[in-house]
């Protein structure tokens, strides 16, 4: 059945011609939303590719073509573009809803099995999504037909997003309550710490870095003038030295201090500072503003804990 599905598929893509392309710049160039129709499990297809439009920038609604004839047409503006789903194009339900469409003057894109169907012939852009036969052993449940319809709206879908030029914050925007729209639009200040801030300045001692790894969750900063990072010290550096030496504390910082730390920058996606704090073992970071001075220090655990990673 996948086998049957995946060439099916594999043939579609040499369909989208001009025609397609004439399909995305209708709908693109359009004032108004798109109005998705179906009868069946070509109904189902249609709201799940309405919902793909809404959800990438082309406000779209399923209209039910017998709902349609019964008040639910007032929804549909002439500056509207209807699609079409229909796998043998002669359904009678959504011809009468062509009518209606074509008397309000709205332009029509048919997704159909069936090129010489009515439903093809009168649209105003056909596309080609007919199937060699339905994965089903009796050639009968609709099954490769509503793929390759499924296919056919999730490509218009992203060729209008990416038309649009829509991005990755839109996309955010448009899902507010979930885990992914926070891993799109959250920056790393918003997670930072920023007070009060584990800093030593240079030529401090580590019997100081001590109480400060102590009391700030295992990380100092050594800071110099202006907010210059010079570099990191963790309570691991620490504990790796007190394995081998005695007498350590009185020792300066940038004795065993990492010169070069990696950090985050502020207006960073924090899951783009999770993952590389993920990649290199890292459970703290500091966070550099404008001309690199330091600005705060995230900590692996609150971006774990905001879900961002």
């Amino acid at each position: 059945m996948l086998r049957l599905e995946r060439d099916a598929l594999a043939v579609m893509e040499s369909r989208l011609t001009e025609t397609f392309a004439h399909a995305v710049t209708l709908i693109a160039e359009s004032g108004g939303r798109v109005i998705v129709s179906g009868v069946g499990k070509s109904g189902l297809i249609g709201r799940k590719i309405a919902a793909t439009l809404t959800s990438t920038g082309t406000p779209a609604v399923f209209l039910h073509p017998l709902d349609s004839a019964h008040g639910d047409l007032g929804i549909v503006g002439t500056d509207d573009v209807a699609i079409l789903i229909s796998k043998s194009g002669e359904s009678d339900e959504l011809l009468g809803l062509l009518e209606h469409l074509q008397g309000l003057g709205v332009r029509t894109v048919a997704i159909t099995g069936d090129s010489a169907s009515a439903l093809s012939r009168l649209c105003t852009v056909s596309l080609d999504a007919r199937v060699q036969e339905e994965a089903c052993p009796h050639d009968l449940a609709p099954t490769t037909s509503t793929t390759a319809a499924l296919a056919m709206g999730d490509a218009l879908a992203v060729a209008l997003l990416e038309h649009k030029g829509f991005r990755r914050e839109d996309f955010a925007r448009l899902h507010p309550g979930g885990a992914l729209g926070r891993r799109l639009v959250m920056r790393v200040e918003e997670v930072m710490v920023t007070h009060p801030l584990p800093v030593l300045p240079p030529g401090s001692t580590l019997r100081q870095a001590v109480v400060v790894l102590a009391e700030q969750r295992g990380i100092v900063l050594v800071v110099g003038g202006e907010g210059a990072l010079h570099g990191v010290l963790t309570a691991g550096d620490l504990t790796r030295l007190m394995e081998h030496e005695v007498d350590v504390l009185s020792q300066p910082v940038e004795r065993i201090m990492t010169r070069s730390p990696r950090s985050a920058h502020r207006g960073e996606l924090a899951s783009a500072v999770a993952y590389r704090m993920e990649q290199h073992g890292i459970m703290a970071m500091p966070v550099l503003g404008a001309g690199d001075r330091v600005e705060g220090v995230v900590h692996l655990h609150d971006l774990l804990r905001a879900r961002v990673a």
